[in-house]
């Protein structure tokens, strides 16, 4: 995610780059590649008084490099979060020092899935009465260049699904509104070497009263990212692998299409680079006023604490009222 936010950064003409990391391999890849100076400690780092950070390292270091750079008074983007625990302290140095913070929400800048949310919120299928929604990919596809098995997907705190569910419900409550209610079950049903829950399945159902199915699992050996939604005068589907997303609607008993523009496509990445263009372009946006972007620490939080549900209600066996 390093270097893609790199690429994402030159396309986006800013060309006055850094980078930080702790393996040298990589700072030697990254410096022969984007021609960008790199630095083996932080601090050095820091020396160089960057105007921004971006923190795209494994989650469960997320939190520490992020009060560092909060307690600095720089702003700064953090990669989608999967660790519940810590999260507070992030919350409370950034609004001591009063420094822009833009959790990650890619999905919100998907093309297909922004033209579901505006299907949605204009009601073009009438009012939504559910949905169902299976996320998959084989874990040791994720990263086919290393073993899966050393890769941070492979332990239980910062687990492949735990990572997907709050990325998934980031765009879902987007699109859908907030979550009162909510039933879990997640296990680990394969041979997967991994210490992980392999599969998340999820009711949820929405202050609005639509009721959605959450399925994540890393047992897929064809990728799916695979939407159904129904309304009352109408339904929407979305393929990822598709690239389009297709409304019916009954009152004209007919099909209507939406085809994804052509996007940039990176040898050895699934998904296409356009998304996280734009999630950067935001993100630069909110460096100028931080109402520019979407999605707010508040949000953040709020998503994790879903997640802590999500794994309670699946420990417990039972349903969560999400407001209690």
């Amino acid at each position: 995610m390093g270097k893609r936010r790199i690429r994402n950064l030159k396309y986006l003409n800013q060309n006055d780059i850094i980078g930080c990391d702790t393996v040298e391999e990589r700072r030697k890849e990254v410096e022969s590649k984007y021609k960008i100076l790199t630095f083996s400690d932080l601090k050095e780092a820091f020396e160089q008084k960057p105007d921004a950070v971006v923190i795209s390292t494994s989650p469960n270091t997320h939190y520490d490099l992020a009060v560092q750079t909060a307690e600095k008074g720089i702003p700064f983007f953090m990669e989608a979060n999967v660790i519940p625990t810590g999260f507070d302290k992030v919350v409370e140095v950034c609004s001591k020092k009063n420094i822009f913070y833009a959790p990650s929400c890619t999905l919100r800048f998907n093309p297909s899935l922004k033209k579901v949310h505006e299907l949605v919120e204009n009601k073009t299928i009438g009012k939504t009465l559910e949905f169902i929604y299976h996320v998959g990919q084989y874990l040791p596809d994720w990263h086919p260049y290393e073993d899966y098995r050393k890769f941070y997907v492979s332990k239980r705190e910062t687990g492949a699904c735990r990572e997907i569910v709050p990325f998934e419900l980031n765009w879902l409550t987007w699109t859908f509104g907030n979550i009162k209610n909510l039933a879990a079950m997640k296990r680990k049903v394969s041979k997967l070497e991994s210490d992980i829950d392999d599969i998340y399945a999820t009711m949820l159902e929405f202050d609005k009263g639509v009721i959605g199915n959450l399925v994540v699992d890393v047992l897929s050996r064809v990728p799916y990212r695979s939407l159904k939604i129904i309304g009352e005068d109408g339904v929407i589907l979305w393929e990822w692998t598709e690239k389009k997303v297709k409304v019916f609607k009954t009152s004209t008993n007919t099909w209507e299409e939406f085809l994804e523009p052509p996007g940039i496509k990176i040898e050895g990445y699934v998904a296409e680079e356009d998304a996280y263009i734009e999630e950067m372009s935001s993100f630069i946006a909110g460096l100028q006023n931080p109402e520019n972007y979407s999605h707010t620490i508040k949000n953040e939080a709020m998503i994790l604490g879903l997640l802590e549900k999500i794994e309670e209600s699946s420990e417990k066996r039972i349903q969560i009222n999400v407001n209690r």
